[in-house]
């Protein structure tokens, strides 16, 4: 488990990628380009048998430059981090802050790469990788990336607090295709650590991931909503479109993003230290119904009540 410490000095956490999946990602990534570069090179020598072998073997370079080195760059550049190998195995490069990468980091990691993975075999990625707390190998170093786990088990996955209930369909047509994907990594990790944190933090965290979020989406973020409640809501709403996306909308889950009730055993309630305090509606207040008048007793029964005082009434 690896840290990301934001600028109000809150650990946000990261899953750094193991050295045997990077292993097996930079193998796969290895074999589409080798077999790449055959075909090419087959192509090259059909078409060059004229030439000399200067020329030759200068096309031969520059095959290998492109195909070899800019390939790789290329791809981690326009899949932000996410090579052919890496989606295989659920890896993905990022910033050491968290956010995608760009070519300038590509840049720098195939560059390295060359020399430390293609020259030497691997060998000194491994050992780099083995010495560094969190995995890195040169490449990584030099250009300020980090490798990590994209596909996390349910079980060890943290839970995002749901919006409250008034919230539903209210945030159906905000346009997210603009929000980039590490600051929906930061939003989840905020959400799901939210209670832990210091009140004050907390507020600055949520106002500020609020604020980015609003200036992504184009929409401003609604006066009458806390910033946290802003962010479980538009998050809920993602989470909403790619279920109805994978899933298709005669899954049984209306347009409104929740899921209709069926038929099925009871389902305990969630504790209430679990829903946060914005999340919770306030008890309703029930009206107390009108005391009955107690009934007069009895001549009888009050004269039984009624202490002995030695008087006798008359007949």
């Amino acid at each position: 488990m690896s840290e990301l410490v934001t600028g109000e000095a809150v650990a946000l956490e990261l899953r750094p990628a193991k050295l045997p999946s990077r292993a097996l990602a930079v193998l796969l990534d290895l074999v589409v380009a080798v077999v790449a570069y055959v075909v090419v090179m087959m192509v090259l020598a059909v078409s060059t048998a004229s030439l000399d072998e200067a020329a030759q073997l200068a096309l031969s370079i520059a095959a290998f430059l492109l195909v070899l080195v800019g390939g790789p760059i290329a791809v981690e550049t326009l899949s932000h981090g996410r090579s052919l190998g890496k989606l295989a195995f659920g890896l993905r490069v990022v910033r050491d802050d968290g956010g995608p990468i760009r070519f300038r980091h590509a840049l720098v990691r195939g560059a390295i790469g060359v020399v430390e993975i293609l020259m030497t075999f691997g060998v000194v990625a491994c050992m780099a990788s083995l010495v560094s707390a969190r995995g890195r190998r040169l490449g990584d170093v030099f250009a300020g990336t980090l490798v990590v786990r994209e596909r996390i088990p349910a079980g060890r996955a943290g839970f995002v607090p749901p919006p409250p209930p008034w919230l539903a369909g209210r945030f159906a047509g905000l346009d997210l295709s603009a929000v980039p994907d590490g600051l929906w990594l930061a939003v989840r990790q905020y959400l799901t650590r939210m209670q832990q944190l210091d009140p004050q933090v907390s507020a600055d965290m949520a106002q500020r991931l609020a604020a980015d979020l609003a200036g992504r989406t184009g929409t401003p973020v609604p006066g009458d909503l806390p910033p946290a409640a802003f962010l479980a809501a538009v998050v809920h709403e993602r989470q909403s479109r790619e279920a109805r996306q994978a899933f298709g909308r005669s899954g049984g889950m209306p347009s409104g993003g929740f899921a209709a009730p069926v038929a099925g055993p009871a389902v305990q309630p969630a504790a209430p230290s679990a829903v946060p305090p914005w999340a919770q509606p306030p008890a309703p207040q029930l009206p107390q119904p009108p005391l009955a008048p107690s009934p007069a007793p009895s001549r009888e029964e009050s004269r039984a009540d009624r202490p002995a005082t030695g008087f006798a009434p008359p007949a």
